[in-house]
């Protein structure tokens, strides 16, 4: 139970971690080809777009399987 849950922790530290460090930087496409070399880690614009797409599909997939 120990490994799973710092699993999960480590995950979350991770993710966190990305998006602290995403945060400090400024973005390519605000600033232009001066700001490449600190460029972000995770286009956060994609992985939202994804991350919705992931929750739609859950949610259509657990409908059908709750009625049958």
């Amino acid at each position: 139970m120990r490994t799973l849950f710092g699993m999960i922790l480590g995950c979350l530290f991770t993710i966190g971690g990305a998006y602290v460090y995403d945060s400090m930087n400024t973005s390519r496409v605000a600033t232009g080809d001066i700001a490449a070399a600190n460029r972000t880690l995770v286009n956060w614009d994609v992985a939202a777009t994804d991350w919705d797409i992931l929750k739609t599909r859950a949610r259509e997939k657990w409908a059908q399987l709750s009625s049958n």
